[in-house]
């Protein structure tokens, strides 16, 4: 069982999930990282799942083409079905039709009776008309069947030829009776705002409609829109993301109610905290709820917080400032200063749990997670009531360069906020109050103690434990 999936020989990048009878097929870019020994590009690989924890790999579902065909990588699309046959639309990507003077990108298919075994369309191309849209953008179509129109409609990722180079990004769309031949119209949604909308994503749960779709010229993260209509307008909530910037591409599945959002955590180069953010990593999945206003939060999904059924017993030690401990509640009274409780060992993967309370002034309180005895490294889960934010922060940092990650999290004197963290090697998922989450990749420092901290003012954990599975 994998809390968070990653291919043994490789990384997982762009989900694209698809529910049918009961199951989750996940279907994802690979990434061998490995060019020298299994070739350039990457193929769509195949999962099944039912919690998100237990995962049957079917393989590989659709290989790379040759070095000279369009789909040397085989780039996002969707699944949908059509009278017992289901068919992927898919990118095929090729760079070195750069140099040929031919498109880089077209929209690709292929059929499947059983989900498991696919055959390519090689009759079927389908390319970015040239004289509205750039050729070589024109990838991760999303196919549905709109009932209202009474035809499909396919939202692309492109860019528009003219205008300011950061600002052609748009959700093309194009319309098809039979699913094979397709007409462009005027674009679903162009906000002159991006650069472009990758993978996007649309769906329906009661009045609202949402249009999911990621970003990397302002910053990397998935966005969405919320509309009473297809026609729009698509309107930004306040907090118009579902993590941080460590969680990209995530595409969106469910059945009734109930709706899950599939993204990856990406990996860093060397392993490092310091590295590079790479393409690609593990699978995290985050259930999505709808709220009374019609925006969306995200919590953790239940079947995967299920596993961990073994409680770790805490032995906490007061390090830096005074505690009042009272069974498995910890306050501390930190005017003017820094106070510091060591909890424990932290196994390497673990679910930790705690409500806090923070008391007017307060200027900061969390965990410090894989923390030294001497305190001289450390991750910090930290709450700044203040700034209305929720922070990972590490010590020691490079330079005076921050290793920061945050989102914004109301929080209120005396009104109780939730914290579960997920814990697995170098990943970290932080959730609270069942509304906001935070992915981090935690490297550097491999084992250490779980940690509580209170600065500057008044703060109490109640009920902290760690469980393991």
């Amino acid at each position: 069982m994998a809390i968070f999936y990653r291919p043994e020989d490789g990384a997982a990048a762009d989900f694209i999930p698809f529910y049918w009878d009961g199951a989750y097929h996940l279907f994802y870019l690979k990434d061998y990282r490995d060019a020298e020994t299994h070739g350039e590009g990457t193929p769509w690989w195949h999962l099944v799942t039912r919690d998100f924890v237990r995962f049957d790999d079917w393989g590989e579902a659709l290989p790379r083409g040759a070095v000279d065909a369009q789909d040397l990588w085989v780039f996002t699309g969707s699944v949908i079905e059509q009278k017992g046959t289901f068919q992927i639309y898919y990118t095929g990507h090729n760079s070195h039709f750069k140099e040929k003077d031919m498109p880089v990108q077209a929209v690709l298919r292929a059929t499947s009776t059983d989900l498991r075994s696919w055959k390519k369309d090689g009759e079927f191309r389908f390319f970015a008309p040239p004289d509205h849209y750039e050729p070589d953008d024109w990838r991760d179509p999303y196919v549905f069947w709109n009932e209202k129109a009474g035809e499909y409609w396919m939202l692309l990722a492109a860019r528009k030829r003219t205008g300011p180079g950061r600002n052609r990004g748009l959700i093309a769309l194009a319309t098809s009776h039979d699913l094979r031949a397709w007409e462009v119209r005027a674009p679903f949604w162009a906000p002159d705002e991006y650069y472009t909308h990758e993978c996007p994503d649309l769906f329906r749960m009661g009045d609202w409609w949402y249009l999911v779709y990621s970003t990397f010229s302002e910053r990397f993260v998935t966005h969405y829109r919320i509309s009473r209509g297809l026609a729009g307008p698509w309107l930004a909530p306040a907090n118009d993301t579902f993590d941080g910037r460590a969680y990209y591409a995530a595409k969106t599945a469910g059945y009734g109610r109930r709706r899950f959002i599939f993204g990856w955590l990406p990996s860093r180069e060397g392993e490092k905290d310091d590295g590079g953010w790479q393409w690609g990593g593990e699978l995290v999945v985050h259930e999505i709820i709808q709220e009374a206003d019609g925006t969306l939060s995200v919590r953790a999904p239940d079947s995967v917080l299920a596993p961990f059924i073994n409680p770790t017993a805490l032995s906490p030690i007061s390090l830096l400032g005074d505690w009042r401990i009272v069974g498995n509640i910890f306050t501390a009274r930190a005017v003017g200063r820094f106070s510091a409780l060591a909890c424990g060992v932290m196994p390497d993967e673990c679910l930790i749990e705690t409500t806090l309370r923070c008391q007017p002034g307060l200027l900061g309180c969390g965990m410090l997670l894989r923390a030294s005895d001497d305190l001289e490294r450390y991750y910090m889960v930290r709450l700044e009531p203040a700034g209305n934010r929720l922070v990972i922060d590490r010590w020691p940092r490079s330079g005076d360069q921050p290793f920061m990650l945050e989102r914004p999290l109301a929080i209120r004197p005396g009104q109780p906020i939730t914290l579960r963290l997920l814990v697995s090697g170098s990943n970290l998922v932080v959730y609270a109050n069942d509304k906001i989450a935070l992915s981090c990749r935690i490297y550097d420092h491999r084992q250490g103690n779980l940690g509580l901290f209170v600065t500057e003012g008044e703060a109490t954990f109640l009920g902290v434990t760690i469980k393991t599975r």
